[in-house]
């Protein structure tokens, strides 16, 4: 992934949303309700984090209390080396997290019912801001269909995908998909379109497929890689 340094004066554009929470009112009454995020804001560029080193700092979690949960858990992904960490915060609606600084996460909480049973809110993602403010590269597209290892119909069909970038210039997508396990054949690009139509497959066959985001400052990103099968 690809950065470029910009004047830290880029920074006050942004610090107004930080990590400020979306104003989203009060979670859903009922038992099997989500709780409602706060913060770090979904696609912004958190600037609140306290810092810890030069490479890391401490950035605090919120969401909303939901009625029927008896304790929270907090997921965080690394949206570089999709790894996820899960963090148990009990009953409270914040939790302080360690991360690595110029970094793009995403994060999601579970509440934990009376029944067992655990509801997932809404997945957020947000860039932890370095120590110097740079021109950020997009997240990773989140790949939607055909999803991982699901069967499809052919002889025909269409690969779809949500993108985000916290600068909002994203400038193009293009889609690979092979029957290698990291596809390099092209089968199409897009400006502002999220999703390709009419790809030929063969009945009987494994493809492989990820979508390379880039931005109007030339930064790239690659998505995770979604396998399927044609009846």
């Amino acid at each position: 992934m690809k950065k470029k340094l910009i004047y830290l004066s880029f920074a006050a554009l942004l610090g107004a949303a930080g990590c400020g929470g979306d104003d989203n009112g009060s979670a859903p009454a009922g038992g099997n309700a989500a709780s409602a995020l706060s913060a770090p804001a979904n696609n912004t560029e958190c600037l609140t984090g306290t810092d810890v080193s030069d490479t890391q700092n401490k950035v605090t979690f919120q969401w909303n209390a939901s009625e029927g949960t008896q304790g929270y858990y907090l997921y965080v992904k690394n949206l570089n080396t999709q790894s996820q960490l899960q963090y148990n915060a009990a009953t409270a609606t914040s939790f302080d997290v360690t991360l690595t600084k110029g970094t793009p996460y995403s994060w999601y909480v579970g509440a934990r019912k009376s029944d067992g049973t655990t509801v997932k809110s809404d997945v957020w993602k947000f860039y932890n801001a370095g120590t110097a403010t740079v021109s950020h590269a997009p997240f990773p597209a989140d790949l939607v269909s055909p999803a991982m290892s699901s069967s499809v119909n052919g002889p025909q069909i269409s690969l779809k995908w949500a993108g985000a970038d916290v600068d909002n210039d994203i400038s193009g997508y293009t889609v690979y998909m092979d029957t290698n396990a990291n596809p390099v054949t092209q089968v199409g690009t897009t400006t502002t379109a999220t999703e390709l139509t009419g790809i030929n497959v063969a009945s009987g066959t494994k493809y492989y497929w990820k979508v390379v985001t880039e931005d109007a400052a030339g930064n790239t990103t690659a998505s995770q890689i979604f396998q399927f099968k044609v009846y």
